[in-house]
């Protein structure tokens, strides 16, 4: 009984760390990181209005009791973002216009479109659900609300917009 006790005990701990691990808690990536990952490997850098957005809807999903309440949790999320979003290596020739769009989110500044939106995917794509209510469509993607069939108003994505957000 005790040495089953003691097992459990360690894999609770175990898991709790790997948790906060992935979540910014330690070194391994600051919640700036995070957001520059989503941002650079979900926007592929097209625009600063791109960007804004999907850091809009990675702070929509922290700010929801349905996702974790961090911005690592989120972007580490199994399945989703990109696929090695956490791993894959950024190139630095962007870095700065990442940076900058990251740290304004991280301050505040959200997509004036994106309203309570949590989702989006490449504009390119037809997404074959009636429960998908566009919101905006910028930086090479389509962003969206969920909401009973009923109440989709926008059921395309729309056409693009850029120059919302300009610094």
């Amino acid at each position: 009984m005790i040495r089953q006790k003691v097992r459990f005990q360690m894999i609770i701990s175990v898991a709790a760390l790997a948790a906060l691990t992935g979540c910014g808690i330690f070194p391994r990536h600051t919640e700036r990181d995070c957001m520059e990952r989503a941002m650079y490997f979900e926007s592929n850098r097209s625009s600063r209005d791109g960007m804004i957005a999907v850091g809009s809807v990675v702070m929509n999903r922290v700010n929801s009791s349905s996702y974790p309440d961090t911005v690592c949790g989120v972007v580490a999320q199994k399945n989703q973002f990109a696929p090695g979003i956490m791993s894959r290596k950024m190139d630095g020739r962007s870095a700065a216009i990442v940076r900058e769009a990251a740290v304004s989110v991280l301050k505040g500044e959200r997509h004036p479109m994106i309203a309570r939106a949590q989702f989006f995917h490449a504009a390119t794509y037809h997404a074959p659900y009636d429960n998908i209510h566009y919101v905006l469509s910028t930086g090479g993607n389509a962003f969206y609300e969920k909401r009973p069939s009923e109440r989709v108003t926008q059921s395309t994505p729309l056409p693009q917009i850029e120059g919302i957000t300009g610094r």
